[in-house]
């Protein structure tokens, strides 16, 4: 059984109304037109009209009639006060559409585009390409012979004997899977969108690549946070600006990328940083401030660490997420701020909540698209193209080109892929390590010799960031995290308690009248259950 035609279209107070009497017949309407094709038989014709048309309706309603009496015509008033306005407009077709019941399996719909202003049209073309509206667009146009002149129409028409030849209509499927060329074009657009996140690597991994395939979907079609969790050096904020570029390069934003870590955030200058202040907030602020948030407005803001945020700026951050608008500190009006959320963590932000030191509401609202970037140690076939991605930025940096010989290239690739290479600080530390051997490299060539002197570099600071993680509790914040490594490792190369500490308090002991850095350093250390001995002894075991 053939399907019903159903056209959707709204009556034109000026395509629609050409003349009276029997000159109406002479002049192309296309609403007229739509309904002169017996070949292609219009069963229902769905007409919007504005309510100001009521008698311009009936005529329309009088002739379809007459060269079309099997075509229903259903009578859709409408009061659109601006024809031109597009919130309204799409409201009002969005609305029809709530309210209809189409059913697919025995109607074909189309839209009309041909009548009404531009801003129906194209709100047309926008419902039928979401879906709204089920439907192909529809644009019929005149015929290409001349119509007939008033004397020599002998009579009104007869039902499927029009008086003049019918127009063309054209009909526009936005279902590109038709369009195999079409559809190609945008395949090859996507493709190149997900080498932009890659930065070009060509990266084997299987999870890694099915992850960036996904993310270049979210990020093309959505402006909702995304939250990127994994280790530290993991490669946040590289993807975090390559979502960036991506937005930028598809129009979808205008403004910066704004990015903070979070752990470098006291207490005391998060609201400023963040939010901004008024001149006055409180003693010293002489000037007012901005804040990152209204510095990232029509661009990306990216948290990371965003697990390091007090809970009050957790609060204010989800308002400015969910309504775009904040109070900068000290103020009692609102700012706005139309900024997308990225943000970063390398915590389990569900053992935060139920610790209480991160809100669940603000987890809700960013937990939306969640991605988990796999370590270095998870992505060892891609150690080899991102070798040479680190080659290539390095000599775009220093203006040499430093190269591996095959001896050499394959002694570092293998090691680097080998159960010995933990990478604790994933791409970050790849990143040096090739920076380190391209530096040294004479006249651009990295030598077996400097491989050699490299491996036994990485172990040796494996081993002591081995040792030093058992050293450093589990529960501690990032902040004192970097503060607490820094320490280790000054007591690791010391060799008193009072050396150590002269090196670590070396600007502020000079203020004071009596200084005793053995105590200081000897307090700090006893803040996390750590002694001299310990660390003594953890780094003689090391060795």
């Amino acid at each position: 059984m053939d399907k019903k035609n159903i056209v959707f279209g709204f009556l034109g107070n000026v395509l629609d109304q050409r003349g009276k009497g029997r000159k109406r017949w002479t002049r192309w309407r296309p609403t007229i037109d739509i309904c002169n094709h017996p070949e292609w038989p219009v069963y229902r014709l769905e007409l919007i009209y504005h309510t100001q048309d009521s008698k311009l309706l009936e005529d329309i309603i009088q002739d379809i009639k007459t060269i079309a009496p099997d075509t229903q015509v259903n009578p859709i008033p409408v009061q659109i006060q601006d024809p031109w306005d597009f919130e309204e407009v799409y409201t009002c077709l969005l609305d029809i559409a709530k309210n209809y019941t189409f059913n697919n399996e025995q109607e074909n719909y189309y839209l009309n585009i041909t009548t009404g202003t531009h801003v129906m049209q194209i709100c047309w073309f926008l419902l039928a390409e979401s879906r709204f509206y089920p439907a192909r667009l529809l644009q019929p146009s005149p015929p290409a012979k001349p119509l007939a002149s008033p004397e020599n129409l002998a009579a009104e028409p007869i039902a499927n004997q029009p008086l003049y030849p019918s127009g063309q209509i054209n009909i526009i499927d936005l279902n590109l899977n038709r369009y195999d060329q079409i559809l190609t074009r945008f395949q090859q657009y996507a493709n190149q969108a997900t080498e932009l996140l890659k930065s070009g690597i060509a990266t084997k991994n299987r999870h890694y690549n099915q992850l960036i395939n996904e993310i270049e979907q979210v990020a093309s079609r959505s402006h909702a946070p995304i939250l990127l969790c994994g280790p530290t050096g993991a490669g946040k904020s590289f993807l975090a600006r390559q979502i960036y570029r991506l937005k930028l390069n598809q129009h979808q934003i205008t403004g910066q990328f704004v990015e903070i870590n979070c752990a470098t955030l006291s207490s005391d200058n998060a609201m400023s940083t963040l939010f901004g202040h008024i001149k006055g907030a409180y003693t010293g602020a002489s000037l007012g401030r901005n804040g990152l948030l209204r510095q990232a407005d029509n661009g990306v803001l990216f948290l990371d660490e965003i697990g390091e945020l007090g809970l009050d700026e957790q609060a204010i951050l989800l308002k400015a997420i969910e309504e775009k608008q904040f109070y900068p500190l000290g103020a009692d009006k609102l700012v706005s701020s139309n900024f997308q959320l990225i943000a970063g963590t390398n915590k389990d932000l569900k053992q935060a909540i139920i610790r209480g030191t991160f809100r669940e509401d603000l987890y809700a609202r960013i937990n939306l698209w969640s991605y988990q970037l796999p370590g270095l140690a998870e992505r060892k076939e891609d150690i080899e193209p991102n070798i040479d991605f680190e080659l290539a930025r390095f000599a775009q940096e220093y203006g040499t080109m430093p190269r591996f010989n095959q001896q050499s290239r394959g002694r570092y690739i293998q090691f680097a892929t080998s159960a010995m290479a933990t990478w604790p600080g994933n791409f970050r530390e790849l990143t040096a390590s090739i920076t380190r051997m391209a530096t040294l490299s004479i006249q651009g060539n990295i030598t077996l010799e400097q491989v050699e002197n490299e491996i036994r570099r990485l172990q040796i600071h494996w081993q002591q960031t081995t040792l030093s993680d058992a050293l450093i509790p589990a529960e501690i914040d990032e902040f004192d995290r970097y503060q607490l490594e820094k320490v280790i490792e000054v007591c690791r190369k010391s060799r008193t308690l009072s050396e150590a500490g002269r090196y670590l308090f070396a600007v502020s002991r000079a203020q004071k009248q009596r200084t005793n850095d053995a105590d200081r350093l000897k307090k700090y250390l006893a803040k996390f259950d750590l002694s001299w001995e310990q660390i003594k002894d953890s780094t003689s075991k090391g060795n």
